[in-house]
Order: structure tokens, then C-alpha cells, then sequence
């Protein structure tokens, strides 16, 4: 199968500007998507009023907490929260180098899905930079486990997600979605699956200080006698383990690169993602970091990618 766009890094053709609320502020939050660079990767910059800022690499080191959403940064005064679903539109379109300015804490949460970032990212156009795009490719198996819960990468060729999971309301039960991904499949297939929760977690939430910003615009909800609340319904017949991939595919896009391999989870989510990502990462022996073998080549297949050593990836994994 071929990866990516041709091998090459890629930015975005043109500066566009998306605005909403945050899911779990509540506020109002706009961000610029701006071109960058080859080899700046995905870099995130909290802009504030006084006009200071703070700026964030989209890896794994970075990282902060994984409880409801995906958090760059450990200060809640200073961090960006609920990344994943513009990270998934980022890693699925291959946009290896952008800059996002943010003049809120969170991203705005659009309709729930990936599909908005999407578009916007499509519309700016998208640009090839004609430096070669490093991937990371799984070399052997890594897996962890947290009581029924568990997640792990193994060796493929290609980029393949199958993530299943299980809950006891009927509504759900237990659901699984498995393919290779491409930007045709995730724009196809996972892109527009929404955000989900369940009414009596509402006031609960509310009561900590999250989902301030949840409605029925921007989240599938479920009522207590476990149906959709929504009018008009699911937007896929199983559209709860689609969001569940839809994270997934964000959450790893913070290795830094994009990856050759298949992870697989069960019972999964936020920080199932981030300890498989930052397992992997820690071992070594687990991956290794490849390259298209000519930069002359159109289209590159999986088994044709070539090592390439580790100190030339910097800022990437740092």
C-alpha cells in the first residue's frame, strides 16, 4: 500500500482562521492555523491578552493530562486543551508542519467531530514541501495493560487502526472499527463521528468544572433511559467506537511523526493512547525512524522506506 502524500512534508498553502467554544470552558476561543516550515512539525501557541505567550511542540513529552481530553502543558493556566480532533484532521491529511494560535485554553469543539478542521485545512490547500517526511515504523510488538483495558502497537505495513470497545449501556454494548488509514478513509469513515456522554454524568461534570460548553450542537448524548437525546439521530450506525478511533488517530498523531504500524486498543481512550504512545517511544528497539528511499519517487510502498539515524530528527521527538 503507499503512505502519505509522496513521501514529502507538507504545510498548509494559506493562514485560516476557525472560531467556537470550548467543550469544557464553556468560552468563546479562536484559532489560526498558519504555514510553517519543513521540519518545525505541529506546534501550538496560546496567545493572551496581555500579549505574552506560551508555545507547545504536538509530541509526546509535552503532554499533560489525558482524563477527559488530550492537554499540552501542565499548567491549566497556561495549557491547551482538547487537541485530539485537530490533530487527527492534521495527521490524516498529512500536515506535517503548522503553526496553530489559540487565544484560549482549549480548542473550540465545532460540531464534536474532526470534520470542520477538515474542511477549513482543505479549503487553505495543502502544500509539499519537497523535504523527505520521516515516519516512525513499529519493529516489534509493545503492549500495555491497565485491568480489562488494553492497548498496543505491532509491526504492519501500513497505517492501521483497530480499536474496540465495550460499555454496558444497550445503546452501545460493544463496537469495533478496523481499517487501514488513508485521508480518503478518515474523511469517509471517522471524521464526522461526534464527541459522546451520558445525562447523568452532566452534573457531575458541571459540578467540576467541565462540559460547561456541551450541547446537542457539538455531542451525541445518551439519556437515562438509554436512547440518543439528539433529533436527528447518529451520523453512523456505530459513530460511538468511530469517535473512540477519531481520538485515537489524534492522540497518536503526538508521536511527532507519522507511524508505520497497527495499534489496537480495548476499553481505550485519552490516556490508554498517551501511555501506549509514550511506551513505544520508550523503547528503542521498538521502532525504528525511515524515510521514502528517493526523493525522485512518486508514490513510496511501506517496505520500501530506509533508516535513517536518529540525531537528524531534532526538534520532532524532543
Amino acid at each position: 500500500m503507499t503512505i502519505g502524500l509522496l513521501g514529502f512534508q507538507t504545510t498548509i498553502a494559506a493562514p485560516v482562521t476557525m472560531k467556537g467554544i470550548g467543550v469544557h470552558s464553556g468560552a468563546p476561543v479562536s484559532i489560526t492555523f498558519q504555514p510553517a516550515e519543513a521540519g518545525t512539525g505541529v506546534v501550538f501557541t496560546r496567545l493572551f491578552e496581555d500579549g505574552s505567550s506560551v508555545e507547545y511542540r504536538a509530541v509526546s513529552s509535552q503532554v499533560g493530562p489525558t482524563d477527559l481530553c488530550t492537554v499540552l502543558g501542565s499548567s491549566p493556566a497556561k495549557w491547551v486543551a482538547t487537541i485530539e480532533h485537530v490533530m487527527a484532521a492534521l495527521y490524516a491529511l498529512g500536515i506535517d508542519n503548522v503553526m496553530v494560535e489559540v487565544d484560549g485554553g482549549e480548542m473550540p469543539i465545532m460540531d464534536g467531530s474532526s470534520y470542520p478542521f477538515i474542511e477549513a485545512i482543505e479549503q487553505a490547500g495543502i502544500v509539499n514541501l519537497g523535504i523527505k517526511r520521516r515516519y516512525i515504523r513499529v519493529v516489534k510488538p509493545v503492549r500495555i495493560d491497565s485491568g480489562a483495558s488494553w492497548a498496543e502497537f505491532r509491526p504492519y505495513d501500513g497505517t492501521r487502526f483497530e480499536v474496540e470497545i465495550d460499555f454496558s449501556s444497550p445503546m452501545i454494548g460493544r463496537q469495533k472499527w478496523e481499517g487501514n488509514l488513508t485521508a480518503e478513509t478518515f474523511k469517509r469513515e471517522l471524521s464526522r463521528a461526534r464527541t459522546f456522554g451520558f445525562m447523568r454524568d452532566v452534573e457531575r461534570l458541571w459540578a467540576a468544572g467541565y462540559a460547561l460548553g456541551s450541547s446537542l450542537e457539538n455531542s451525541v448524548v445518551i439519556s437515562d433511559d438509554d436512547t440518543v437525546v439528539n433529533v436527528e439521530g447518529l451520523r453512523y450506525t456505530d459513530e460511538f467506537v468511530r469517535h473512540k478511533t477519531l481520538d485515537a488517530v489524534g492522540d497518536l498523531a503526538l508521536a511527532g511523526a507519522q507511524f508505520i504500524g497497527c495499534y489496537r486498543s480495548y476499553r481505550g481512550g485519552h490516556k490508554m493512547n498517551a501511555n501506549a504512545l509514550k511506551a513505544l517511544m520508550s523503547d528503542p528497539t521498538a521502532y525504528e525512524v525511515v524515510e521514502a528511499p528517493s526523493s525522485r519517487a512518486a508514490r513510496v510502498r511501506a517496505g520500501e522506506f530506509v533508516p535513517v539515524s536518529m540525531p537528524e530528527l531534532t526538534p520532532w521527538f524532543a
